[in-house]
Order: structure tokens, then C-alpha cells, then sequence
């Protein structure tokens, strides 16, 4: 299943307006399908809004913000946003990925070159942008690695819910398939009542670590909140299956076995349940 956020979603995880929402569809900074119920963006949609909020409130224009943005998705066929680091340099947008750095207007690589270091020939049939000041060069900043985001993350969770999303969707854009990231932020999603959106991170940690026995009973609650009775089921035996002795999982199963139907399977798991109640 495909996760998608709807616009209010993605203005309240990104700490924007609806409408600065819609406006960057209608700048054309993305394609965004729309139905009855207004638009649909994919996560990587969320990764490119969040680019340009970040990237105006470096007093960028909006216009010269659409621009790059819209070119570098062009230079980036087939790849999402999140390949590359985007940022505002000397009144410019910047994309860096591993040691090359370039503005996607203008296709001019940026080098740092430091004493002793030359440019290299050979470079692609583009103009290089050299830009040395030494005198006025700040120490690049430390980017944190998905597992620090995610650390971050979990630290805020209690005060600062909000902050702690936005830890975590850092930590996705760095390395997508971060199980840890994608159960919280499913988790955080899910208590919102956001329960597509919390099925589809459920589901992608799960496909991450297919033995969390977490994820399988997380995504087994948001199935049955949804109604999805018998994938629920589906999820809940995934769970039990990975750790025996998660009760909560045996108790729920009894529960929908029990409205099912299936009085032998809700006793079975109804034993189970008691006999981990006692030892735990």
C-alpha cells in the first residue's frame, strides 16, 4: 500500500500552512494527484516541501526556491529528493552529494578547495563555479546520521511531539528503510488518528525488519482500528510469531477470534494470555 498524506497532514507535520502547501503544487513544484477529497503527496512529495520551506526561510524568494528545485528534480531522473543534501549558499541553492556540490540553476559545481589543492580536469561539460574565501569560510556543519536523528527523536517525543516527527522524517531522508524511524513516526502518526499514514510507516518498518515483533502489533492495532479485522489477524499471528510471549498480542487475538467466531482459536489464545499475565 502506498503511503500518502493529505494536505492538512502534511502542513501539520511540517509546521506550515495548508496553504503554503498549495501553493507549492501550484507553482508546479511537484505533481500532486487530487481526487473529492484534495491532494495526495508521497512521502518523497513531504521530503521536497520541507526542502523548499527550509530553503526560504534562508530569505531565498520562492521563485528562485521553485526554480532550483524544479531543475534539480530534472538532473535527478528516477531519484528521489532525498538522495541529495540541499541548502543555501551565498544566496544560492546548493545540492551536495558525497564530495560534489552544484547549483541546480545554473549546473555550476561549487568546490571547496582548500591550500594546495587544485581543480581537477576533466570535469563534465559544465562551467566551474570556484569559490574560494578563506577569510570568511565557516566550518561545514555536522550533519548527524540517521541514527542521531533518530536518537534526537526519541528525546523530544515527551515534550515536543512535533519536533520529534520532524527528527524522524530527517532520519527517513537519510535512510529510508530505518525501521526504528518508521515505527515511531507510524506510532506518532497513529495517535493522531492518522491511521493510513501510521499503516503505511507500520508497514514499511515491518518490510525493514520483518522479525519486530513490534511493528507486526503495531500495524496489527492500526489494521483493527481501521477494520480491517482479518489483517489484523494476519498481523497479530506475524507478532506472536516473532515473540511468543507478547501477551497483549495473544489477548487481542482471543478478542477477534472470539467475534469471529472461532471459539477454539480465542481460547487458545485466551490460555496463552493468562499464562503470561501470571509470569509477567
Amino acid at each position: 500500500m502506498v503511503d500518502t498524506y493529505r494536505t492538512r497532514e502534511v502542513a501539520d507535520l511540517l509546521g506550515i500552512t495548508p496553504d503554503r502547501v498549495r501553493r507549492f503544487v501550484r507553482a508546479g513544484l511537484l505533481d500532486a494527484p487530487r481526487d473529492a477529497g484534495g491532494y495526495h503527496f508521497s512521502f518523497q512529495d513531504l521530503v521536497l516541501i520541507r526542502a523548499a520551506t527550509e530553503l526560504e526561510a534562508e530569505d531565498l524568494s520562492a521563485a528562485q526556491v521553485g526554480r532550483a528545485l524544479r531543475e534539480l528534480r530534472r538532473q535527478l531522473p528516477g531519484r528521489p529528493l532525498s538522495a541529495v543534501r540541499v541548502s543555501s549558499e551565498a544566496g544560492q541553492v546548493v545540492a551536495r552529494e558525497g564530495e560534489s556540490a552544484w547549483e541546480p540553476e545554473s549546473c555550476q559545481y561549487v568546490l571547496d578547495l582548500g591550500e594546495g589543492l587544485r581543480a581537477q580536469p576533466g570535469a563534465p561539460e559544465r562551467e566551474l563555479s570556484i569559490r574560494v574565501a578563506n577569510s570568511q569560510r565557516k566550518e561545514p556543519e555536522h550533519e548527524q546520521s540517521p541514527a542521531e536523528w533518530f536518537e534526537i527523536g526519541c528525546e523530544l517525543e515527551p515534550g515536543s511531539p512535533a519536533e520529534a516527527r520532524g527528527a524522524y522524517i530527517r532520519a527517513l531522508e537519510l535512510a529510508p528503510d530505518h525501521p526504528g524511524a518508521h515505527l515511531n513516526l507510524g506510532r506518532l502518526l497513529h495517535e493522531e488518528g492518522n491511521l493510513t499514514a501510521a499503516e503505511g510507516h507500520y508497514r514499511a518498518a515491518l518490510a525493514a525488519e520483518p522479525g519486530s515483533a513490534t511493528a507486526a502489533f503495531n500495524l496489527g492495532v492500526v489494521l483493527e482500528d481501521l477494520g480491517k479485522v482479518e489483517r489484523a489477524v494476519e498481523a497479530y499471528l506475524r507478532a506472536v510469531a516473532a515473540d511468543p510471549e507478547l501477551a497483549d498480542a495473544h489477548y487481542n487475538l482471543s478478542r477477534l477470534y472470539e467475534a469471529m467466531g472461532d471459539r477454539s482459536a480465542a481460547l487458545r489464545h485466551l490460555r496463552s494470555y493468562s499464562l503470561l499475565s501470571k509470569t509477567s
